[in-house]
């Protein structure tokens, strides 16, 4: 009997469950941008009033970036001013500023607004992108990229090319043409351009890392070697005298006939002397032998 082994899921299920978990679940997450690192080459060179302004370079950037498909939107609108322009102009610039918080419900508040910009946009316009939903959804693909994994990237471009596929089939007859194509390949292209930049800060922050870790790695080998060569030392050198002086000193009253007792009691406390002096370097040798020694928090002896 053939039984399906459901411990293993294949490769569809993975990857719907990876794009629930990067597009769906925790959509609506609260994600600040945070400032930008003042460290740089260029910006370490600024005084600190500037350069805690440059901190905000990244949202003033995305700010800007939202204020021209506002007016990409707001002018490319039929009518005078008035309702239609001012709401295209609006669904344009929001979506761009919501990156800034909440960077996948930005990507989906962009996908949603775009039908309506195009309807309110007046019906010659191009579809299913108008001009202030072509800049927004490149400029939160974008920012979104830039703040997420590679993989979001691809999820966002798919979703983005399969919802303008459905809209200019079921809703493009009337309008002029199709800007489906246009609006992929500038996204696919600025997308490229982030994942590259995004792997690769990533692989020299791993190379970074793996450096930091050698350097560890030598400076605490460097420290083992020098602790063992001085627990040689004092072993071949210390120890080995003081061995004597102790055999030497218990063997001294044999060698005299009738030995005063004050000679006697003098050579007992050398020899207490020096096998106390074994007995602390043999604790030293393993303090300077063990890897992972802490010093004692004991109070040290006082002069009494």
């Amino acid at each position: 009997m053939n039984v399906t082994d459901t411990s293993h899921p294949g490769p569809e299920y993975r990857l719907v469950a990876d794009l629930r978990q990067d597009m769906f679940r925790d959509v609506f997450a609260y994600r600040p941008l945070p400032p930008m690192r003042t460290d740089g080459p260029l910006t370490r060179r600024l005084s600190g009033t500037l350069r805690a302004y440059a901190s905000w370079t990244p949202h003033a950037t995305v700010v800007a970036a939202g204020l021209i498909a506002m007016a990409a939107g707001y002018t490319a609108a039929d009518g005078d001013a008035g309702f239609g322009p001012l709401l295209c102009g609006l669904l344009a610039l929001l979506p761009v500023l919501a990156t800034l918080i909440r960077p996948v419900a930005a990507f989906w508040f962009s996908m949603a607004a775009a039908p309506v910009v195009a309807v309110f946009g007046g019906a010659s316009g191009d579809w299913p992108w108008a001009p202030g939903s072509f800049v927004a959804q490149v400029t939160v693909m974008t920012v979104v990229a830039l703040r997420s994994r590679p993989r979001v990237a691809a999820w966002m471009w798919l979703l983005t090319a399969a919802f303008s596929m459905v809209s200019e089939a079921l809703f493009g007859g009337g309008y002029y043409g199709s800007n489906t194509f246009p609006l992929l390949f500038v996204s696919a292209l600025a997308l490229l351009v982030v994942t590259v930049r995004t792997v690769r800060r990533a692989a020299d922050e791993e190379v970074t890392a793996h450096q930091s870790e050698t350097a560890q790695e030598r400076s605490r080998r460097t420290l083992l070697e020098e602790r063992t060569t001085i627990a040689r030392e004092l072993h071949d050198v210390v120890a080995h005298h003081m061995s004597v002086v102790a055999i030497q000193a218990e063997a001294a009253p044999y060698r005299v006939q009738n030995p005063p007792p004050e000679l006697e009691q003098a050579f007992v406390t050398i020899r207490e002397n020096a096998v106390a002096a074994l007995t602390e370097l043999r604790r030293v040798l393993g303090v300077v032998r063990a890897e992972d020694y802490e010093a004692p928090d004991a109070p040290q002896p006082t002069l009494a």
